[in-house]
């Protein structure tokens, strides 16, 4: 692809990615504070919510670390995948230049967006973990993989949504409708195991109940998540990923005179 083929593509990437915390994040008041509060708001309102009303949380003692491990990834994967959908739009003016492709544009915001959302949840897990009884030993390595998987997933779902919109605007709403009960069947609130059959068949085929399985797998040393495929997860990623890529490099052209 000629329009990203070019000498030095890490140093657009990084100019991008220096643009994009200079214009979105830097104009904000409190920046970056902002993409810390949001979750912390929603973890400790979950938290007091279902205190009142249970004993215990569905794993462990701590409301909040239990709230945070589901929520959290859940977060991180509807911002990154919104920040590659409109990759194009956001870098629109920046195409003119021979220095700067569409893929140039995409990894700088997957890029941001992932390292943001890993400084978010490992600030207020850690906190989480600092500051109250939770009785739970962390393992970096589990906690990693599953990482690894949620980036892998929302850049694949990202990317083909930042070529169906180009293709299509119309998705964008449709995506947005299909996403509201997404929040409720990630297993946010519950664990897999707790669901009755058969609606526990249907929920396996949720990419994020793998996700969230494998961080409270990584954060609970008692939890022992049978039912997650990390393999499931990896190629759905991969696959959207190679779906986008082709898409991309054959309309991109069309996509960009459009917008």
């Amino acid at each position: 692809m000629s329009h990203s083929a070019h000498p030095g593509p890490w140093r657009a990437v990084g100019a991008l990615m220096l643009r994009e915390m200079a214009t979105t994040q830097g104009r904000m008041p409190g920046g970056y504070l902002w993409a810390v509060a949001e979750p912390l708001a929603g973890i400790a309102l979950l938290s007091a919510i279902f205190a009142i009303s249970f004993h215990a949380p569905a794993l462990g003692v701590s409301f909040p670390l239990f709230y945070a491990t589901g929520l959290l990834p859940f977060l991180a994967f509807t911002e990154i995948t919104g920040k590659l959908a409109q990759a194009l739009n956001f870098s629109r003016p920046l195409f003119a230049y021979p220095a700067v492709g569409v893929f140039d544009a995409l990894l700088a915001r997957f890029l941001l967006a992932v390292l943001t959302q890993v400084a978010v949840a490992s600030l207020l897990l850690g906190g989480i973990l600092f500051l109250g009884e939770t009785r739970a030993t962390p393992d970096i390595a589990i906690l990693a993989q599953a990482a690894g998987l949620l980036a892998v997933l929302a850049l694949g779902v990202g990317a083909l949504n930042c070529l169906l919109i180009g293709l299509v605007p119309l998705w964008q709403r449709i995506w947005s409708i299909a996403m509201r009960p997404m929040f409720l069947v990630s297993g946010v609130f519950f664990t897999f195991e707790n669901v009755p059959l058969p609606w526990r068949d249907l929920l396996w085929w949720n990419p994020l109940v793998h996700v969230v399985g494998h961080i409270r797998n990584g954060i609970y040393p008692g939890y022992d998540a049978g039912y997650i495929s990390p393999v499931f997860v990896l190629a759905l990623g991969l696959g959207t990923a190679l779906l986008a890529g082709i898409g991309l490099m054959r309309w991109h052209r069309d996509i960009l005179s459009d917008l």
